[in-house]
């Protein structure tokens, strides 16, 4: 029996049938993780207190004296604020027992009412923890689920411990880091999450809230934070011209920085960000299969959507591929051994919940490290908005101070013709930035 032949246009009408079922079922599980996690506190979702150690108490021995003391004080405050309301209640509830006690039996005087607050004020003034195994007890005892400690790996291979809260952003955290490092305040440094399992990275943005991600890490994960100078970061605005300017000369050759300022201006100054015009092929991994194949893809605001085949690169032929409201991008590591990818240059767009292998995990390659550069910033663009401007202002308003010591540090050495004391060393005091991370991190 012969099979009825099956033409070449069937063939791709099957293949975007198949690619719009996928898509739906991604939106699908979009929305079940939403419900799932709508209105849970992280802290509720969280498995541990610390991230980076075996057990909480392992991160409290790491804490330094100065953090551990202050999250005792912080801890015994919270204490204390929870214990005045039951306090008043008490108060007013023996108040109301006295005052029927006194209308029943006028005979017998009616007593003060008690208040524990003296009392309270006495038992902790006794109870003051003095050692560290001593604050480490309380704070076993106390820690709520609205903090976590947290190892931060360094690029020489040394950490910090740090307490994070829910309330602390990743702004936040850095300024720490660099209290605690004394090393300089560039927009270039970054918070980075990795998963080993997936080999994939992605640098936390500065207005998250740090306690959200880690929380959707799984209990005993091997996922790691790093302390790391990543040149790429802001790139979108001190070269914004490689975004916008992308089919001029000016790309490649440079512009003034006048220029680059009026550029930022007209494209991030408005009430909306106007995302580059990016399209161009990108391969997709098949589900399930180490098989890249080609599409050709088109940035929106609204998303990232692809062209059918056979259609045309109009808006009206445009399919979208997914919105980016619900999910973050990465960058991978060494997916051409790990996957057959094409390049090394690919990245992935998931669910921060998805921590493992996933049908749901959309994996894309691009042809170089320029082209994924672009992609990568691009999104984030699309994704954060001004948001993300807003972030860069910050960093650089918080590294005036630092560029400004160092230059009048060089016009005084200038001036007094000190410019060749080192001239094949740094200056004493000078603290150069960690060489980069030696655990396989992707410049992009």
């Amino acid at each position: 029996m012969m099979l009825p032949a099956v033409t070449g246009t069937e063939k791709m009408d099957d293949i975007d049938a198949m690619f719009s079922h996928l898509l739906g079922e991604i939106d699908h599980l979009s929305q079940s993780l939403s419900e799932t996690t709508e209105g849970v506190p992280a802290s509720q979702r969280r498995s541990t207190f610390s991230i980076g150690f075996t057990d909480l108490n392992e991160s409290l021995n790491e804490l330094e004296d100065q953090d551990l003391d202050a999250l005792v004080a912080d801890l015994r405050s919270e204490s204390t604020t929870s214990q005045v309301p039951t306090d008043q209640q008490t108060s007013g509830q023996t108040n109301n027992q006295t005052a029927e006690s006194s209308v029943t039996q006028q005979s017998e005087p009616a007593l003060p009412p008690l208040s524990n607050s003296a009392g309270s004020s006495r038992g902790l003034q006794m109870t003051e923890p003095q050692t560290k195994e001593d604050k480490i007890k309380l704070a076993l005892e106390k820690l709520k689920d609205s903090k976590m400690i947290v190892k931060v790996l360094m690029s020489d291979g040394s950490s910090k411990t740090l307490m994070v809260d829910e309330r602390q952003t990743v702004r936040e955290v850095l300024d720490k880091l660099f209290e605690k490092t004394y090393c300089d305040c560039s927009v270039d440094w970054s918070l980075c999450e990795t998963n080993p399992g997936l080999q994939i990275e992605r640098g936390f943005e500065d207005h998250e809230f740090l306690f959200e991600p880690l929380s959707a890490w799984p209990h005993e994960s091997e996922n790691k934070i790093y302390f790391v100078s990543r040149p790429e970061k802001y790139v979108m605005f001190k070269d914004p011209q490689l975004f916008y300017m992308r089919k001029k000369k000016a790309s490649s050759s440079g512009i003034n920085e006048q220029a680059k300022q009026l550029l930022l201006k007209e494209q991030f100054g408005g009430p909306t960000v106007i995302v580059p015009d990016l399209e161009g092929t990108l391969f997709l991994k098949e589900d399930g299969k180490k098989v890249w194949k080609p599409r050709y893809f088109v940035l929106r605001a609204s998303g990232l959507y692809y062209v059918p085949r056979g259609k045309t690169k109009s808006s009206s032929d445009l399919a979208c591929f997914i919105h980016f409201e619900k999910v973050n991008i990465y960058t991978t590591i060494n997916y051409k051994q790990k996957f057959r990818a094409p390049t090394n240059f690919c990245f992935m767009l998931k669910h921060p919940l998805i921590q493992k292998e996933s049908d749901y995990i959309k994996f894309l390659c691009c042809e170089d490290q320029h082209t994924l550069l672009l992609w990568v910033n691009s999104i984030r663009i699309a994704k954060y908005g001004n948001v993300l401007y807003g972030n860069y202002q910050a960093a650089m308003k918080r590294a005036a101070p630092t560029l400004q010591t160092l230059h009048s540090a060089a016009q005084t050495e200038k001036s007094h013709g000190h410019v060749e004391d080192y001239p094949h060393e740094s200056p004493p005091d000078f603290i150069p930035p960690p060489p980069p991370p030696p655990h396989g991190h992707m410049q992009v």
